[in-house]
């Protein structure tokens, strides 16, 4: 008796141990609506499979977005998303993090340009860090992504935040916060999506207009993936050190996740505010301390 009242107290503690887990890193919704909220235009967005995916649109009279329903303090946020087939120009398809903090916010941002048909697709990405942004890079696609799903990856801990595409990181900035340099890591951020006109200066800095007589225009979305510290949450769970996104694993790039990296910066980039020098006469900072 006394060996099964030993072995119940057991598990009552394992099984307090793993809802304490649950509680603390949330992960892997099996709907839209279970971590999102339709924050722009309901009508504009679709659920498709009930809820396993969904459908933004795009149409003279609106555009539209989400958000998830709570922020985040460091994790990982990933989405499966189709882009817009055909004559894309003038769209912008964002995926991206934000603190909703007006002055000092932080951002985390996906922007994927739209483009004439046969052209390539433009993903920009930028990072805000205490209010200060103007960080875009841009890489062409080397692929097709109205064609079918990819996997899109904001990857954020206390060492760095890595842009995947696939398993193919495009973008890295490092905490360099012992040089002076800003590093986002005390604001949690929220997850967003939106889709709308931008053709003021999208696609070729403007030059190229949006042909409403292709609307709507239509993206897809599926697989949403949120494993990171809510806030509010535990209050120890964003420091704590055996976070999955904490570990050595993460800590930096591998060796062939560094060779996709430099194959896309040296093959796909085409644009980088660090080499700008019409915008910075001086190399910012962060560029000279290193991805």
């Amino acid at each position: 008796m006394a060996m099964y009242s030993s072995l119940r107290n057991a598990f009552a503690c394992l099984s307090l141990f793993v809802l304490v887990i649950a509680l603390s890193v949330t992960g892997r919704p099996a709907t839209f609506l279970e971590d999102f909220k339709i924050t722009w235009s309901d009508s504009h967005i679709k659920q498709i499979d009930r809820g396993r995916a969904i459908q933004l649109i795009l149409d003279r009279n609106s555009g539209c977005g989400f958000a998830s329903k709570r922020q985040y303090l460091f994790g990982r946020v990933s989405m499966k998303i189709k882009l817009i087939p055909g004559d894309s120009a003038g769209t912008v398809t964002a995926f991206y993090m934000n603190s909703n903090t007006d002055t000092i916010r932080d951002e985390l941002d996906f922007e994927f340009l739209g483009n004439r048909t046969g052209q390539p697709y433009t993903v920009q990405t930028n990072i805000y860090a205490r209010g200060k942004g103007n960080r875009e890079q841009r890489v062409n696609l080397w692929f097709d992504p109205a064609a079918d799903f990819h996997t899109y990856t904001i990857l954020w801990n206390h060492r760095h935040i890595v842009f995947y595409v696939d398993d193919v990181p495009v973008r890295v900035y490092k905490n360099n916060e012992a040089k002076g340099i800003p590093f986002p890591k005390l604001q949690p951020m929220g997850v967003y999506s939106t889709l709308w006109e931008a053709d003021n200066w999208a696609t070729r800095g403007g030059l190229e207009k949006i042909d409403w007589s292709k609307a709507p225009f239509y993206a897809y979305y599926k697989d949403f993936d949120i494993e990171g510290c809510p806030v509010p949450g535990p209050s120890n769970c964003a420091s704590n050190p055996s976070n999955w996104w904490e570990g050595t694993t993460y800590q930096s790039l591998s060796p062939l996740q560094a060779r996709k990296y430099k194959w896309v910066r040296m093959n796909h980039m085409i644009y980088d505010y660090c080499t700008d020098k019409s915008r910075f006469p001086v190399t910012p900072p962060e560029c000279v301390a290193g991805f």
